[in-house]
């Protein structure tokens, strides 16, 4: 049984998105930790915001980059974790965003560069050594990731994989049940 639940959010994001507010809502009653920490836009120095945080009865969710963290360190770590419209490999997918970035809801600037990208390259599994730690929701709408790329990695996973929606994953608060039982959190 999870004690500890880390929600991991995604790029350019923080610990006040609307996932994370939400599920911590639907968590209030829970007699675990929920943590969800603000993270830094260097994926070196996130990843171990993140592993400074877990132990033998963690628990993680993640959304977008943070489902790609969660990934990563579900694997490492052989705890659970589902993974909300993740992106696959942000390495080749973040080339795009190489330079000047700004990240609103943290209010700073930075500039996101090849030694970001590098990083990230080398936290990429090839392939899933535990699939049935991870748990994907994935909706088809998603307007910023391709989602056959999600649902073909995580293919021997859990999987819900809805047509529509968006990048924001739809309806999100659906799946707080789902979510939970996966996670053996008890609510309530």
């Amino acid at each position: 049984m999870a004690r500890k639940l880390i929600y991991i959010h995604g790029f350019n994001s923080s610990e006040l998105s609307q996932k994370a507010v939400s599920l911590g809502e639907h968590l209030a009653s829970w007699d675990g930790e929920y943590c969800v920490p603000r993270l830094s836009h260097d994926p070196k120095i996130a990843i171990a915001q993140v592993e400074a945080l877990i132990d033998t009865n963690t628990a993680l969710i993640g959304s977008s980059l943070g489902g790609f963290y969660a990934t990563y360190l579900s694997q490492r770590y052989q705890v659970s974790a589902v993974v909300v419209n993740p992106v696959v490999n942000p390495a080749a997918l973040f080339t795009t965003y190489l330079g000047q970035q700004y990240n609103p809801y943290q209010d700073y600037h930075y500039e996101l560069d090849k030694t970001h990208l590098l990083a990230l390259q080398q936290l990429y599994l090839e392939q899933l050594a535990s699939p049935e730690l991870l748990f994907l929701l994935q909706q088809e709408g998603d307007e910023v990731l391709p989602y056959e790329q999600a649902v073909q990695y995580y293919r021997n996973a859990k999987q819900v994989v809805e047509p529509g929606g968006d990048h924001r994953f739809v309806g999100f608060e659906r799946y707080f049940g789902a979510i939970t039982r996966f996670l053996n959190i008890t609510v309530g």
